[in-house]
């Protein structure tokens, strides 16, 4: 049997008749974007992150753009302005940074967590400094009481990176609610995934919302009235529908989650293999399981072998991406150390009993003589 990185035919399957009435509604309804559908799911999803506002946008990247851009039409940040940022994260961490002619200042992470070190964070403040964006990567949050605190005393806004992270929570807190304002992603591969792409912004600032739902529709608060030099990132109905399906079932699918991570972390022994350290079983979303292994490629070679899918995130850090080529002479030792070793095990709601031990049994396997 060949188990799946993630088949998200068998994540959707489940859904599929809620779906269905879902996108059958909107077609029948003759409206296809800036509707109902995004009005409810932006007053659910804010409900469910515990704020004020959710603005849905067209995907994960232009949800942290536009939040900086917003920031900057209400005067809180400035073209040449520096933003904190974790070095191991995706590159779209950073195009938003930079797409808003602000500043990353690449940060070392936590080499057990993978997420931002409160340490490093203070020591890379300087005058210019006026943002952190923790990044809640593959799903656990970052140490948001420290970065919190550091915040305050630096008078720093803080914006959740929290496009992985659909469901973790903090001390009753979820993430969207830690910081000034959040970006998610709802790529179909999420924890919250569309069928399609699609993003949102949420935040407890009105006057932040405000600027964003202008900024996403063509910088518009009335049609053909333009305030701002925006753009076009509307999270469409279809999508929206969707979500208001998938989002009821969240916390279902983050406990399906959470247990196939506990049966990997108790299962897997093999001193090659490094397994995840989390501060907090229930707070973590498991959007992705990251091992570190110091033969990643033959450790994967060797999963492919025993029927195991798995995948890298990420092999090549956004400071060695030509993208960023201005970046080439950092040198981040930890970063570069997780980008080698680092690969994802599959993990899903949809996976079975067999198709996790059969996990474990390969990452066991992995060294010994056949």
């Amino acid at each position: 049997m060949d188990v799946p990185f993630l088949s998200l035919r068998d994540v959707n399957a489940r859904y599929a008749d809620e779906l269905k009435a879902a996108a059958s509604r909107v077609i029948d309804s003759g409206w296809y974007v800036m509707g109902e559908e995004l009005r409810a799911f932006e007053r659910e999803f804010a409900a469910y992150c515990g704020v004020a506002h959710a603005v849905g946008v067209g995907n994960g990247l232009d949800a942290l753009s536009l939040i900086l851009r917003g920031y900057k039409e209400l005067g809180a940040l400035r073209d040449g302005d520096e933003v904190i940022v974790p070095a191991n994260t995706f590159i779209a961490t950073l195009l938003a940074i930079t797409a808003n002619q602000l500043v990353p200042v690449l940060v070392e992470p936590d080499a057990a967590t993978f997420n931002l070190d409160p340490a490093r964070v203070e020591a890379a403040i300087s005058p210019r400094t006026r943002a952190i964006m923790p990044v809640h990567l593959y799903g656990q949050l970052a140490d948001m009481a420290s970065l919190s605190t550091i915040a305050r005393q630096h008078r720093l806004l803080v914006i959740e990176d929290a496009a992985q992270a659909h469901g973790a929570v903090a001390d009753r807190r979820r993430a969207g609610a830690l910081g000034d304002a959040a970006g998610f992603s709802f790529f179909p591969t999420k924890n919250l995934g569309a069928l399609g792409d699609g993003g949102a912004i949420v935040t407890d600032n009105d006057e932040l919302a405000a600027r964003v739902l202008a900024l996403r529709n063509y910088g518009s608060e009335v049609k053909y009235q333009h305030l701002y030099q925006g753009c076009n990132s509307r999270l469409d109905e279809i999508q929206a529908a969707m979500l208001r399906v998938k989002l009821a079932h969240l916390d279902d699918e983050v406990a399906m989650r959470q247990d196939v991570a506990r049966r990997y972390r108790e299962g897997i022994r093999n001193t090659q293999i490094l397994l995840p350290q989390v501060t907090g079983e229930a707070r973590h979303a498991w959007h992705l399981f990251v091992v570190r292994c110091r033969e990643r490629d033959r450790l994967q070679q060797h999963l492919h072998a025993h029927g195991v899918q798995s995948q890298v995130h990420y092999p090549v850090p956004p400071h060695r991406q030509p993208a960023y080529s201005s970046l080439h002479d950092l040198r981040l030792p930890i970063t570069e150390q997780l980008h080698d070793e680092v690969l994802s095990l599959p993990i899903g709601p949809a996976m079975s009993a067999a198709a996790i031990d059969q996990v474990i049994d390969a990452c066991n396997a992995f060294g010994h003589a056949p």
